[in-house]
């Protein structure tokens, strides 16, 4: 377990400039070509198996161990935001509006770095380790297309380990996610008005989609807190709302957007009721119409108790047991692994990046135009891939009774 950790810190150098040139040019959705072209290039000369997707840019690269065995996948998600960045950083983005805010080109660079110090070792390997580079994560489903093109067969994937960086858990330390990661659904409403545009100064002529609209942001908080389980927590953001278009003119309609997350399927589902319902029903008592449309989003993100159990015994002994552990609550992200977590026993765990001089309550969080990392910590993020692979190539039994 040392000598991972020194050779992670040997391809250290590597990784951050990698991570580095694609947080400068960051790429959206599902058509990366420079990304995908600076990880094919890193990967040039490691004696992997490579492939390209025929309908996203992802890549796939698999390690040949010196003995047939089995197949274990090491995943790393290479989209950005389409957000702009404000972090004064040499290498901020050079593209305007777009940011790696969520860490990706960090999970991308120790990929590679994984993919390096592996292959000067596949003498000690009995097995295959897959290294899944995969576009489209924010919003896209991108690792839905990479399941359609194979990436779980040929050979058949037994089980699957992502990373992802959290700034605030402390720099170095590796967590799991407690059983239940997360779970998303996109919805929209749109409260019209029966009466056409009016003037404000005789509004009992009009209905106000404003007023409205506001009501059912302020009704969808108390009803989080009032008609869903404690213990099968939901959360309902508002996140975008547009109406009018001048200061004496009620607008028609008023259009509101913003995400469900639930750690359950049943718990989205009544939170999704619950937003039709409000919508509807509040927009009648206020003589005017609402339609809801949703979009169904990512799935809850499931570990496998087992492997989750594995993955963190393997952080521990790497680490030490005070820089493994387990979060106490789930985490309310969305996260497309879980179209890999639905098909594979696996787990998806965090990684701590802390900027150094920062406490991590204090430290801006993934999705913030501010958010940095400590690149340092990239190095236990290399070894732990390592180590996970390594450990259940040579585990037969990682099951616990």
């Amino acid at each position: 377990m040392a000598q991972l950790l020194d050779d992670a810190d040997g391809v250290l150098t590597d990784s951050v400039d990698l991570r580095r040139r694609i947080h400068a040019e960051p790429e959206l959705g599902l058509e990366l070509p420079k990304t995908q072209r600076l990880v094919l290039d890193a990967l040039d000369g490691l004696g992997l198996d490579v492939h390209t997707g025929t309908s996203v840019t992802s890549v796939v690269a698999d390690l040949q161990g010196r003995a047939p065995g089995p197949t274990i996948l090491l995943r790393a998600d290479m989209d950005a935001l389409p957000m702009p960045e404000d972090t004064g950083l040499d290498y901020a983005s050079t593209i305007d509006g777009t940011m790696h805010a969520c860490g990706h080109d960090a999970h991308v660079a120790m990929l590679v770095g994984a993919a390096r110090v592996l292959a000067a070792k596949r003498d000690e390997i009995a097995g295959t380790v897959r290294f899944m580079f995969q576009p489209g994560e924010e919003g896209f489903a991108g690792a839905r297309y990479m399941i359609d093109e194979g990436v779980l067969e040929r050979p058949t994937v037994d089980a699957a380990f992502a990373l992802h960086v959290a700034p605030n858990l402390p720099t170095g330390t590796v967590v799991d996610a407690r059983g239940r990661a997360d779970g998303v659904g996109r919805r929209h409403r749109h409260p019209r008005h029966r009466k056409g545009w009016a003037r404000p100064r005789r509004p009992y002529l009009a209905r106000d989609p404003i007023t409205v609209a506001a009501e059912i942001i302020q009704s969808l908080q108390t009803f989080v807190t009032r008609r869903i389980d404690t213990f099968d927590p939901v959360v309902i953001s508002i996140t975008y709302v547009r109406a009018g278009t001048t200061t004496n003119v009620i607008p028609e309609t008023a259009h509101l957007r913003g995400t469900v997350r639930a750690v359950s399927p049943a718990g989205r589902r009544r939170a999704l009721e619950g937003v039709e319902q409000i919508a509807v029903g509040l927009a009648a008592a206020h003589e005017t119409n609402a339609v809801v449309t949703v979009e169904p989003g990512y799935p809850p993100t499931i570990n496998d108790n087992d492997f989750a159990n594995f993955a963190l015994e393997v952080a521990g002994d790497l680490l030490g047991a005070a820089q493994a552990g387990r979060m106490p609550a789930p985490v309310m992200g969305a996260e497309d692994f879980s179209y890999v977590l639905e098909r594979r026993p696996g787990a998806l765990a965090f990684l701590g990046v802390c900027p150094p001089g920062t406490r991590p309550a204090d430290a801006h969080a993934c999705h913030s135009n501010r958010m940095t990392i400590d690149e340092d910590a990239m190095r236990t993020g290399i070894a732990v891939h390592c180590a996970v692979a390594e450990r259940f190539l040579g585990t037969p039994n990682w099951r616990q009774p």
